[in-house]
């Protein structure tokens, strides 16, 4: 019998809105980042996303398309009265851009298997205890710093943007998913545990000269063990919130909403 719990905050400001959406129940799991930075009711949308999220798994682009199309009138319309109420620019954002989210979701399809899906730079991670090995929906260290593809509430999908798969799982395995900041931490401690295998990959992310190539700098220079770094955050007794903000501090984790959701 599998445990499952989330864990979200929003950013260490004071008055900030936690714009990620997290979900964790029997046989599924998802998270979902509001995009704040572009149009209005970010926070709103990723919500409501997953509140509509099917019970069984979306497989195809297709299927994610049909679905995200028969969801979202609903909430564009309710949204839209609120929009005029308020008027002026905050109506003109409104038409002119609406709401974004990313999606990363899982669902358990047997006693073997979970089957995941993406849409934008949250990650799906399975994690198995014995063999260390840590499996993920794929994305690369660099794709945090472009741009990441979002489900809209009044614009296509773009199929590029839309990943799927499936875990082969056992007892030992953890399946969980993060939006972008906290999955990009999660990602360069696991590829630097393992810099010989991951070790272009770690110089293209460098070269790039971004504000992740920060992170991997200063994680390059530390001694650590993946093993204890995942357990930690996997621990449903450690105090998420000054986790968070020790990493941040430290330089290891950029300034955002951090959500993951678990099913250990």
């Amino acid at each position: 019998m599998r445990n499952y719990f989330t864990r979200s905050i929003h950013k260490f400001e004071k008055n900030i809105i936690n714009e990620d959406a997290t979900i964790a129940k029997k046989n599924m799991i998802a998270v979902s980042d509001g995009a704040g930075g572009g149009g209005v009711f970010a926070d709103r949308w990723s919500k409501y996303l997953l509140m509509k999220l099917p019970a069984s798994p979306i497989s195809s682009f297709k299927e994610l398309d049909a679905w995200v199309d028969s969801i979202w009138e609903p909430f564009y319309n309710e949204c839209e009265i609120e929009a005029k109420e308020r008027g002026g620019l905050f109506l003109e954002k409104f038409y002119d851009e609406g709401s974004f989210a990313t999606l990363a979701a899982a669902w358990k399809t047997s006693e073997t298997e979970w089957k995941w899906m993406t849409y934008g730079d949250s990650v799906v991670f399975c994690y198995d205890k014995n063999t260390g090995l840590l499996c993920y929906s794929p994305i690369h260290l660099t794709d945090f710093d472009t741009p990441p593809y979002l489900i809209s509430d009044k614009d296509p999908l773009n199929e590029v943007g839309f990943k799927h798969g499936c875990f082969n799982v056992s007892e030992n395995s953890t399946i969980f998913a993060a939006t972008d900041a906290l999955a990009h931490y999660i990602l360069m401690m696991y590829e630097i545990s393992k810099r010989e295998f991951y070790k272009g990959e770690i110089s293209k992310a460098i070269a790039a000269k971004t504000k992740s190539s920060n992170y991997i700098d200063l994680a390059m220079s530390m001694r650590f063990s993946f093993p204890s770094i995942l357990c930690s955050l996997l621990d449903r007794q450690t105090e998420f919130r000054s986790k968070m903000r020790k990493l941040e501090n430290t330089g290891l984790l950029a300034h955002d909403d951090y959500s993951i959701a678990v099913a250990e």
